[in-house]
């Protein structure tokens, strides 16, 4: 039994102007580095395998909170949003000739324009997990981690998630081959010390 531990990148300026990021190189604001530096990753996380995605928003939320570089993988990067991306949601929900939809009404086959499905994302993860031996942390983005917990509970992109995605915790699946379980409770990461 391994426990995979997924963390969400912090803000960036797209994040707060409610811009599609997927696989747009967007840095951390100044407010998420400042914000994380007075983080980290809290017993026994803080010696668990340290991944991320490549992007460098997850890349440095990982180097700050973990202390040190983490290890990436072209896996762990968010779902390719297509021709969404840099586009406003709120602008492309108000448009009566885009289909942009909820996540919440996709279904696993539902793909963006030129983007990347729900499947087409599981289906890169699961190989990068598949090859976890240890306990790890992996900075992501929230595509990635609907995707992942999503396996793990069985939700299949049509009504609520039987979760909710917040910054700053970590979301712990436990796996023993096959069989994943999302723990009920997330992991507030900790103050650093002074």
């Amino acid at each position: 039994m391994i426990r995979l531990a997924l963390l969400r990148h912090g803000h960036t300026t797209w994040n707060r102007e409610g811009r599609v990021q997927g696989r747009s190189d967007i840095p951390l604001d100044a407010y998420a580095v400042q914000e994380l530096g007075a983080l980290r990753l809290p017993t026994p996380w803080d010696s668990a395998d340290l991944w991320s995605s490549p992007l460098e928003r997850a890349a440095h939320t990982a180097r700050l909170v973990g202390g040190h570089a983490p290890k990436t993988d072209a896996a762990l990067m968010e779902m390719n949003w297509g021709d969404w991306e840099g586009r406003k949601a709120a602008e492309l929900r108000s448009d009566p000739s885009c289909d942009h939809r909820d996540i919440e009404t996709w279904g696993w086959h539902y793909t963006p324009p030129n983007g990347e499905s729900p499947a087409a994302l599981h289906a890169r993860l699961l190989p990068w997990v598949a090859q976890r031996k240890t306990n790890t942390v992996a900075v992501c983005h929230i595509g990635v981690m609907r995707v992942l917990m999503a396996h793990a509970t069985g939700w299949n992109f049509d009504g609520l998630a039987p979760f909710a995605v917040k910054r700053n915790r970590l979301f712990v699946i436990e796996i023993r081959g096959n069989d994943w379980t999302l723990l009920p409770d997330s992991i507030r990461l900790e103050s650093r010390p002074p």
